[in-house]
């Protein structure tokens, strides 16, 4: 440890928090001019997260006198998520509107981490400037914190290990510039899809408020609403169709966009999983569809189509955004909610869970090992974009998914030990390790996790934090192997 460079992750915290004080501020200036009681709380917050900001950036140096490697990366990538939530929260704990620690930081780390998990059962009840900040944390959660300040401050040393640790994927594909080169253009699409997205919103029956705040956590696929019934609050085909597709754009590869956009469709269109992923939506849209029609509650062929779609797009994407309550239709498509939850969307996207391309390269290395069972001496490389996966990737994948389900079992016993239901254990684990924010049972039909022991909310901001830096980011900081020299 005498070689962990200290003074390059305070210096790093410290900037994060000066920019997250700027983003409160925002949501201050929201409350203020809506002479919301909630404004000097939330004032008093900013002005505490800037100056703590300010004092730890001062402790560390502009200068790297010690190398920056994967102990600093991987510890500060981890610890920023943490210090955010906890200066997050000050909003919420000091207007008293969220007036017990635990809930309030439970509250802000399934923001940051853009997971969609809520403690409110009255969410119009919350003063606007804090819905705002909630959606707030959310939207500069979804693509990273630390993808953000790359924008902006030169992280230096090993950024490439940093870029890894927070954003979602294997890195099959990626373009290779220096990493705030990245982070600006992947920035600059998910600014210019949100500005997009208020316009249409706005366009609707949405006032302009709402209509910003769900373009936060549409496009970070997190699922924030400013409305106990979500997005079924407005009954509207408009409104359901938009935010359906901004959901479904929010679940492809932010890299692959940025090409689209730039004049490259090709390396969309063609792209693997891309096609696995409109192929999932497809099959399951016509399958739930079909079955709500026929099940004559569902007022319609449109309407069925437009549950069906916008509900597959939601929980895939992990977005859990709704329209109509899951838990009435049946076991049957309850169960196929949860290999949604479990799966996820694309890697590099805002969304969570496993990954769809993870899944792909499961499958198909499964069918090499049936293949080999026939012809043992075959050479089989797994292909991906025509590119042959090296057996390195293979193995990170395998492991990646064992430790999933591993973490998930071992999840389930945990909270079934503070007194929650099979149906409830299953239901949390699987929302907050897939940053999905849904549930089952209670949870599902409440849509709030303030029912669950204090403790255990501990443990899901912990899964929270565990599935949104895809498991080794966390896990590693806990190996004594990973801290020797």
């Amino acid at each position: 440890m005498s070689n962990f460079n200290y003074r390059f992750v305070l210096r790093t915290i410290g900037f994060l928090l000066i920019i997250e004080s700027l983003f409160m501020m925002s949501a201050t200036v929201v409350s203020f001019y809506l002479h919301e009681m909630a404004g000097d709380a939330m004032l008093i917050g900013s002005s505490i997260t800037f100056f703590a900001g300010v004092f730890i950036r001062l402790t560390g140096t502009e200068d790297f006198p010690k190398p920056i490697g994967k102990r600093e990366s991987f510890f500060m990538v981890a610890i920023s998520w943490i210090v955010l939530s906890a200066f997050g929260m000050l909003p919420y704990y000091l207007s008293g509107s969220i007036p017990s620690i635990s809930n309030a930081y439970f509250e802000t780390m399934s923001g940051l981490t853009a997971t969609g998990a809520t403690i409110l059962n009255d969410i119009e009840s919350m003063p606007k400037g804090l819905l705002f900040w909630r959606s707030v944390t959310q939207w500069i959660g979804g693509l990273g914190i630390v993808l953000f300040v790359a924008t902006i401050l030169p992280m230096g040393g090993n950024a490439s290990v940093m870029y890894d640790a927070e954003v979602t994927g294997i890195g099959y594909d990626r373009f290779r510039p220096r990493i705030s080169q990245i982070a600006k253009r992947l920035w600059l699409v998910y600014v210019f899809l949100t500005t997009i997205l208020i316009i249409l919103l706005w366009i609707g029956p949405m006032d302009f408020f709402d209509s910003i705040c769900h373009a936060f956590t549409t496009i970070s696929t997190a699922g924030f609403s400013t409305k106990q019934d979500s997005i079924a609050h407005w009954h509207s085909a408009y409104i359901e169709y938009v935010v359906t597709i901004f959901m479904f754009i929010g679940g492809i590869n932010f890299t692959l966009i940025y090409f689209f956009m730039k004049g490259s469709p090709k390396k969309l269109l063609q792209n693997e999983e891309f096609k696995w992923y409109v192929s999932i939506i497809v099959i399951f849209v016509v399958i739930i569809a079909i079955g709500l029609y026929n099940s004559g509650n569902a007022g319609g062929v449109e309407n069925a189509f437009r549950t069906s779609l916008f509900q597959v797009v939601s929980m895939l994407t992990t977005t859990c955004f709704s329209t109509d309550n899951i838990l009435n239709w049946g076991s049957f498509y309850q169960f196929i909610v949860v290999i949604f939850m479990v799966c996820g969307a694309c890697a590099g996207s805002t969304a969570g869970g496993i990954k769809i391309v993870r899944i792909v390269i499961l499958f198909k290395n499964s069918i090499n090992e049936f293949k080999r069972q026939v012809h043992p001496n075959a050479i089989l490389p797994i292909r991906l974009n025509d590119r042959v996966i090296s057996m390195d990737v293979v193995t990170k994948v395998l492991a990646f998914i064992f430790l999933y389900l591993a973490i998930l079992i071992f999840s389930c016993l945990v909270l079934s030990l503070s007194g929650m239901g099979f149906e409830n254990s299953l239901g949390a684990a699987v929302s907050c390790l897939g940053n999905v924010g849904g549930g089952l049972a209670e949870i599902g039909n409440t849509g709030s996790f303030s029912a669950v022991p204090t403790e255990s909310k501990w443990y899901l901001c912990f899964l929270m934090l565990t599935g949104r830096l895809e498991l080794f980011t966390v896990l590693s900081l806990f190996m004594p192997a990973f801290w020797r020299r």
